[in-house]
C-alpha cells in the first residue's frame, strides 16, 4: 500500500501575509543537476542571501550580515563571551541560532546571553534568553523590525535585557524589562562606555565597537 500524506487545508489569503505561499523559499531550491559553475560563483552577486525566523507561524526572510555588521558582532561577543565565561554566568552564543520565544515563534538575535539554569538540551532551541543583542541593518524595514518589533517581541518573551547596536546613530540602546515592557537604562554614544543593568561590572565601549566594525 502506498502512504500518501495528509494534504494541508487551503488557508484564505489574510494581510500581513499570513496564509500567503512562502514564496520567499522557492529561491533556495533550484532544479538540481541544472546548476553550472558560473550560476553558483553568481549567486552572492544576484541572489542575495537570507536568515530566515519564524514569527507566529509567518516566515520572515532576512538579508545576511555583511562584515561591517560581522565585525561588529564578533567584537561584542568576544567581550560577553570572556565576562560570562569568566565568572561562570552561562554562555553567550551567536547568529545564526534559533531561540524559541512561544509557540511558533523563534528568533536568531545577533548575540544572547542564556543563564546557566536555561541550558538544558543543547540539541534543541534554548526557551527564551536572558539577554540579546542585535546590530541594525541598513534600511527602513531592518529598522524597524530591531527597533519596534523586536522590542515589543522580546519584551513580550521576558528577556530581561535588549541591546540596539545602532550603527546609523552610532548608539547603542540598553532596554530592560519593567513588567511587560521595556525602559530605557542608557542610550550611549561614541566616547562612553556602555553598561548592563543585568549584568553588573560589563561595559562595552561604544567608539571601539563601530571602530571594529570599519576595521580600524
Amino acid at each position: 500500500m502506498t502512504a500518501t500524506s495528509p494534504k494541508r487545508k487551503r488557508a484564505a489569503t489574510r494581510r500581513n501575509g499570513v496564509g500567503k505561499p512562502t514564496w520567499d523559499i522557492a529561491q533556495f531550491f533550484p532544479l538540481q543537476g541544472d546548476w553550472t559553475e558560473e550560476e553558483y560563483l553568481d549567486l552572492d552577486r544576484n541572489s542575495e542571501p537570507h536568515l530566515i525566523e519564524l514569527n507566529d507561524g509567518v516566515l520572515e526572510v532576512l538579508p545576511m550580515p555583511d562584515m561591517f555588521h560581522q565585525d561588529i558582532v564578533k567584537f561584542i561577543f568576544i567581550l560577553l563571551d570572556t565576562f560570562v565565561a569568566d565568572l561562570r554566568l552561562g554562555r553567550a552564543y551567536f547568529a545564526p541560532l534559533p531561540v524559541k520565544l512561544w509557540n511558533k515563534q523563534l528568533r536568531e538575535p545577533d548575540i544572547l546571553f542564556l543563564a546557566s539554569h536555561r541550558i538544558k538540551d543543547k540539541r534543541k532551541p534554548p526557551m527564551g534568553a536572558d539577554l540579546v543583542m542585535e546590530v541594525v541593518s541598513p534600511g527602513s524595514e531592518a529598522r524597524k523590525r530591531d527597533l519596534k518589533d523586536k522590542r515589543r517581541v522580546y519584551a513580550r518573551a521576558k528577556i530581561a535585557e535588549y541591546w540596539i547596536i545602532d550603527p546609523k546613530r552610532r548608539t547603542i540602546t540598553v532596554l530592560t524589562l519593567s513588567g511587560k515592557s521595556y525602559k530605557v537604562h542608557g542610550v550611549f554614544k561614541e566616547g562612553s562606555q556602555t553598561t548592563s543593568k543585568l549584568l553588573k561590572g560589563f561595559r562595552v565601549p561604544v567608539s571601539n565597537v563601530f571602530a571594529a566594525g570599519e576595521g580600524k
